[in-house]
């Protein structure tokens, strides 16, 4: 077996006559401290990931009923309630009348009118009747209601035991559409400021709705005239009731005793009764 002694001196000799003038210092503990924890750390097996557990059913639960949107409250009617003494009340239609008077909001009806057809009566009524716009004759004279239907009226309210001069009588609009045409939604919109303004200084109990034009609008209700009848409505404080329109009742005789059954309901309503003929 050969020296290692001498093969080592041999080796030293042999990298000298390379050049070799020193060998690096290696701290062979440090070595042998490290190396235990090498071999250990290389044979132990990776930490194996843990996998996510299964999804599990959702437990079979009725549906959360969710609440329902806060529904849109209908509009609000203007408060008519007043404790007004009948000179003021006079004295604020009169200012209102005056104001219509001057009003254009619409263009055509303002150049094709006569005059505006305010309203009349009892600033103080307890009953109000509401048509829906002015004629020819009511266009000449600026009073509602003085025309053929205006007669026909006229009857009906002698009927029930009344005047004329107790009720308050007016219209939808204060001016006559051309060829005694509906009033336009927009026509009416533009009147409703007054005819709010009559209501709230009269302060009616009942109202009465003659035709569909004065039901609809006033109502904001579409349904037919005939299935509006013999039902009461609120306007503010107001008690409505809805019946066929005079001039109806002069091409539909018929119709006049539905009418009279109407007045009839209001009669009863109000704690009346009809004059025996």
């Amino acid at each position: 077996m050969p020296d290692p002694r001498r093969a080592l001196q041999q080796k030293l000799a042999d990298w000298q006559r390379a050049g070799l003038t020193h060998l690096p210092h290696v701290d062979l503990s440090e070595r042998v401290e490290r190396a235990p924890q090498a071999r250990q750390s290389a044979l132990q097996p990776a930490p194996a990931q843990r996998e996510p557990p299964p999804e599990q059913p959702a437990p079979d639960r009725p549906p959360v009923a969710q609440p329902e949107p806060p529904r849109k409250p209908p509009p609000e009617l203007p408060v008519t309630v007043s404790d007004l003494p009948r000179a003021q009340r006079e004295q604020q239609l009169a200012a209102l009348a005056e104001t219509v008077s001057r009003c254009v909001r619409c263009p055509e009806l303002a150049q094709a009118r006569t005059q505006t057809v305010f309203g009349v009566g009892n600033p103080e009524a307890r009953v109000m009747f509401i048509g829906e716009a002015p004629g020819a004759d009511e266009d000449k004279q600026g009073e509602p209601f003085v025309g053929r239907a205006g007669q026909l009226m006229n009857k009906i309210i002698e009927a029930c035991g009344w005047q004329r001069a107790d009720l308050y009588i007016c219209n939808i609009l204060r001016c006559r559409p051309p060829g005694n045409r509906n009033p336009s939604p927009e026509e009416a919109a533009n009147c409703r400021e007054f005819l709010d303004g009559q209501i709230r200084t009269v302060d009616p109990d009942y109202i009465v709705c003659w035709g569909s034009v004065a039901a609809h609008n006033l109502l904001d209700d579409t349904t037919p005239i005939g299935k509006l009848r013999q039902k009461w409505y609120k306007y503010g404080r107001a008690q409505v009731l809805c019946t066929y329109h005079p001039s109806y009742l002069l091409r539909n005789p018929a119709a006049k005793k539905p009418v009279w059954d109407d007045m009839k309901f209001l009669l009863a309503e109000m704690g009346e009764e009809p004059p025996v003929a």
